[in-house]
């Protein structure tokens, strides 16, 4: 039974980033054909939109070092996009060498997570995502922009949220035709979620990215719902986390936001039977069990 509450959008995209973020956590290398079977599953439960792979150096991302082979893998679907995370100059080469019509770049909104995440000052970042949206865009690719710790950084603690704003405008204003606003550790509250929000003014381009390390990540995405935002990423099973977060449980299993939508009317266009049936099927192969709640009280029951 659905109830419907005003003032939420008619629809939601909900943005996998299972394959991408979620796998990148994982210790155990996942084989490739895994892989891709993942990204089939996930298509098959009609995501319109799956982060597929990352182009990160294999150095610092062991997990994802096979994005090459896996994108000649996927069996690419009429209406499902596969955007890849590219960190670089050097990312974009290897995207675009492979066909690639739609990536992602991962910027901080603070100084310290820049420095360790970036290897670069919060400023000079963006001299180093410039060329890389340039060159994308004239190779006629979408860009979509993320932001990380827009509510707390563990060494600099509350985000402001005009630097937030001053960091996501920047990178729309580059170019990019979405912003994913991240809650890299979890720290985020629904207030918190909202006031963000409507300090950009328009919620059109942005989308929302919430990690549950404190049980917020649901009660975040619906204050985000309400302010206007239409596209909420989520992980299959819920499986990724960070590693800057004390007992960090991972990203908002995308079963537990599906289950949440279709309660209040939302059209997804997922089918929640085919999600809980691959998170079930992707716990048994990691060797744990899923962190969905839903999955957790719904699998097995037929």
């Amino acid at each position: 039974m659905t109830h419907r509450l005003d003032g939420l959008p008619e629809r939601v995209t909900v943005y996998e980033v299972g394959p991408r973020d979620g796998l990148q956590n994982e210790k155990a290398i996942i084989p490739v054909e895994v892989k891709a079977e993942f990204v089939d599953r996930l298509a098959d439960a009609g995501h319109q939109v799956i982060e597929a792979t990352s182009f990160v150096h294999p150095k610092w991302v062991p997990q994802l070092a096979d994005a090459e082979e896996l994108l000649t893998r996927l069996e690419r679907r009429p209406g499902v996009r596969y955007p890849v995370l590219v960190p670089n100059e050097r990312g974009l080469d290897r995207a675009l060498a492979l066909g690639v019509t739609e990536i992602a770049i991962f910027a901080s909104a603070t100084e310290t997570f820049a420095a360790k995440n970036l290897n670069r000052s919060l400023e000079g970042q963006f001299a180093m995502f410039e060329p890389v949206v340039a060159r994308a865009l004239d190779n006629g690719l979408k860009v979509r922009g993320y932001v990380s710790m827009v509510f707390g950084d563990p060494w600099e603690g509350p985000t402001p949220i005009d630097q937030v704003v001053t960091v996501g405008r920047r990178l729309l204003d580059m170019g990019c035709y979405e912003l994913s606003l991240g809650d890299t550790i979890g720290v985020g509250t629904p207030g918190h979620a909202r006031a963000l929000i409507e300090a950009f003014g328009a919620p059109d381009r942005l989308a929302v990215h919430f990690h549950d390390t404190y049980g917020q990540a649901l009660a975040n995405t619906l204050a985000a719902l309400q302010a206007g935002v239409s596209v909420v990423d989520a992980s299959t099973g819920g499986i990724g986390g960070c590693p800057y977060a004390e007992s960090a449980t991972g990203n908002l299993a995308t079963e537990d936001l599906v289950w949440m939508l279709h309660g209040l009317g939302i059209e997804t266009g997922l089918d929640l039977d085919k999600l809980i049936a691959t998170s079930t099927w992707l716990a048994g192969l990691l060797g744990r069990p899923s962190p969905s709640r839903v999955v957790q009280a719904l699998a097995g029951k037929g």
